[in-house]
């Protein structure tokens, strides 16, 4: 098992870590759309907020050895389901292989943005 950081995804803000490699696969937290640089929410559109997902998720993704071609089932949360069409438009750019996936509406997520992802993913041997 190896834990995954890198600083070109924000850190974390809990006691978690940004991945976890384990057994020829990746397992990403949950990825909001904090700037890297400066630890702040980025973008208020959904599709603003889902492009800085996307980076941040990317940047896990290839510091723990994968990316999105390699995806197998992601998570997403969102905090209001009228949004789930634009997500989609932006989230279809980045996952053209259509992993598996399970999309809900949460009550709030951290510092009131619109959106999560997270991610497991396979690492080539």
């Amino acid at each position: 098992m190896k834990t995954i950081q890198t600083d070109k995804a924000p850190a974390a803000i809990g006691p978690y870590s940004q991945a976890i490699s384990a057994g020829g696969f990746l397992f990403t937290s949950g990825q909001i759309l904090l700037s890297p640089d400066t630890g702040e929410v980025t973008g208020t559109t959904i599709a603003e907020q889902t492009e800085q997902v996307m980076v941040n998720l990317g940047a896990v993704l290839e510091a723990g050895g994968s990316g999105f071609s390699l995806v197998l089932k992601t998570t997403c949360f969102l905090s209001d389901m009228a949004n789930f069409a634009a997500f989609n438009e932006v989230y279809a750019k980045y996952f053209t292989g259509k992993p598996a996936r399970s999309t809900v509406a949460v009550k709030a997520l951290p510092r009131n943005v619109l959106v999560e992802v997270e991610a497991v993913a396979a690492i080539p041997a």
